[in-house]
């Protein structure tokens, strides 16, 4: 059977009004397929999470595990170091081995992080007093901004243990008592607190440099 074409005659109103019509249909089909394109995404974020999380999970597992186990063991190791050498532990925040070829070690420790109590703030008023009085001219001044800039403290709140190293020796030099009664108090109401406890592996590579074995998600 032929088929019959037909030719429609329309007027410049009703074209317009069909061109709006096709316009209006494509922008909704536009935006329905946006609607589809973002739940098929937001279906593929859930189920890749839901995959991902499990196996993460079991490598956080294994990894505590693993730590706990190599701690425990260099645990014994430390205590017969100490013996051995006659060496005491106090003070001490990190120990290194390294195996009879020289081309393995591992160095077992904690991070530390600087804390004080309460007498700092006694401490940095008679330095900040002391000091202060000295600016009478252009010497005494540079001293007056280099000290402050010492007992600035960092983002955290926190005064660096090693300005204070800084802050004695200048104290020391200064033969000032009531500076150094100042940098002592400071000193002794330092008060460190242990964070976390490490584990670091290194390898000689072909090169004879050591490479860390890669123990975190950002290194591996």
């Amino acid at each position: 059977m032929e088929e019959v074409k037909q030719t429609v005659e329309i007027t410049a109103e009703e074209k317009q009004q069909f061109e709006e019509f096709k316009a209006a249909q494509a922008a909704k089909n536009a935006k329905e397929q946006a609607k589809r394109d973002r739940e098929a995404y937001r279906d593929l974020v859930d189920e890749t999470i839901e995959r991902a999380i499990p196996s993460l999970e079991c490598l956080s597992q294994g990894i505590k595990e693993t730590k706990q186990s190599i701690l425990d063991d260099f645990r014994n190791v430390i205590e017969m170091k100490a013996d051995v050498l006659k060496l005491k532990k106090d003070g001490q925040r990190s120990d290194t081995f390294t195996n009879s070829a020289g081309d393995k070690r591992i160095t077992v420790g904690v991070y530390v992080t600087d804390g004080y109590r309460d007498t700092v703030e006694d401490g940095i008023a008679i330095v900040k007093e002391y000091i202060e009085g000295l600016a009478s001219d252009a010497k005494t001044q540079s001293l007056v901004k280099m000290v402050l800039r010492l007992l600035a403290r960092d983002a955290k709140g926190t005064l660096k243990a090693s300005r204070v190293v800084q802050l004695r020796k200048i104290a020391e030099e200064s033969g000032s008592e009531r500076f150094m009664e100042g940098v002592q108090i400071i000193e002794e109401s330092y008060q460190p607190a242990i964070s976390k406890q490490f584990i670091r592996a290194e390898v000689k590579n072909e090169n004879g440099a050591w490479v860390c074995i890669p123990l975190g998600m950002t290194e591996a």
